[in-house]
């Protein structure tokens, strides 16, 4: 037995001694390939994906005879379309996916999609977003919002398509759009604009803190976590929030303007059927069946830009996702023993 402890205390003083030792590698290979690689782009044809499919389906389904009768008919319709290809200028779409969180951090790779994307694309083309996006800060889905625009000032069509939500920031980005198409039960709207901020003045006065602020400038800062907040300053945020709702109306009528703003532009939301009868959308449909539609049409091309991340990022990648899948484990063994 004490010779089972001392090997396990042995093998245990061993392993973190090669793992430290791994982690001080990687620290070193992440430090020199810093700055060198930025990140890679990656295209994937989506028409041989779809054909791959349909060719898998009727192996196992077709009797033997009928499938090898229609695979010779593809492959012969294949090459033909092939070589037409070669010869004339098809329709492409270039699909990009946005999946945003409340700073949208997508908009790195985004904004090096489009750019990769306007290189060659050209009026005749069309580059179809699918976006999944509750919003966030305001300046980020701005800013993301901005990069559509890139696309339609080019005169190149853009359709966004909502599988999920665009809402706020999201739908900042979807009203963009020369159309939108939306899954019957996705979220969309919350045109409005939302501060909150707790406030710990009472407690710290309870135990005997005392919190200071300086500031230069009367509106440098308005409400505060830690001080007294007066009715001044509560108005003077209020005006700085209804002001950032003025901007953020005008921006959705300047792209949608058929819709009434009275209506929409409460921060209420809709499912896709509703959102349609506001025009919020333009048609109820999925990106699924959107290009399952247009791949007998056009060339599809499925754009992604990976930027390359160091050990800290990947690290920090790791525990973000062990601390959500916690989160999520509790929330739904909360919500079933409601449920019971």
């Amino acid at each position: 037995m004490e010779f089972l402890i001392e090997y396990g205390l042995f093998m245990a003083k061993t392993i973190t001694v090669v793992v430290a030792i791994g982690i001080i590698l990687l620290m070193i290979v992440a430090t020199r390939r810093r700055g060198r690689e930025v990140g890679e782009l990656h295209v994937q044809p989506m028409n041989e994906r779809f054909a791959h499919l349909e060719h898998v389906l009727k192996h196992r389904v077709l009797p033997k005879k009928k499938f090898r009768k229609e695979a010779k008919a593809e492959k012969a319709r294949a090459k033909k379309e092939k070589k037409e290809q070669q010869v004339s200028d098809r329709k492409r779409i270039f699909v990009l996916s946005f999946k945003g969180d409340i700073r949208a951090s997508a908009v790195a790779s985004l904004r090096e999609e489009i750019t990769a994307v306007l290189s060659i694309a050209s009026e005749s083309d069309e580059v179809l977003l699918r976006l999944e996006n509750a919003g966030g800060l305001v300046h980020e889905h701005g800013l993301a919002a901005s990069q559509l625009t890139r696309i339609k000032a080019r005169g190149i069509p853009i359709t966004v398509a909502v599988d999920k939500v665009a809402a706020s920031g999201g739908y900042m980005m979807a009203c963009v759009a020369d159309k939108i198409i939306a899954a019957p039960f996705a979220v969309l709207g919350s045109i409005g604009v939302l501060a909150q901020i707790p406030n710990f003045h009472r407690l710290l006065e309870t135990h005997g803190v005392e919190f200071e602020q300086i500031k230069a400038g009367e509106l440098k800062r308005t409400l505060t976590m830690f001080g007294k907040n007066t009715d001044e300053d509560r108005a003077r945020l209020q005006e700085q929030i209804e002001d950032t709702h003025i901007l953020f109306k005008d921006y959705v009528a300047e792209n949608r303007p058929a819709l009434d703003m009275n209506v929409v532009a409460t921060g209420e939301h809709w499912h896709g059927i509703r959102a349609l009868q506001h025009k919020l959308v333009d048609e109820l449909l999925t990106s699924d069946d959107y290009l399952l539609a247009a791949k007998d049409e056009a060339d599809l091309f499925e754009i992604t830009y990976k930027h390359k991340k160091d050990l800290g990022e990947r690290i920090a990648g790791v525990m973000q996702g062990m601390i959500d899948k916690a989160f999520v484990a509790f929330a739904t063994r909360l919500q079933n023993e409601r449920v019971t």
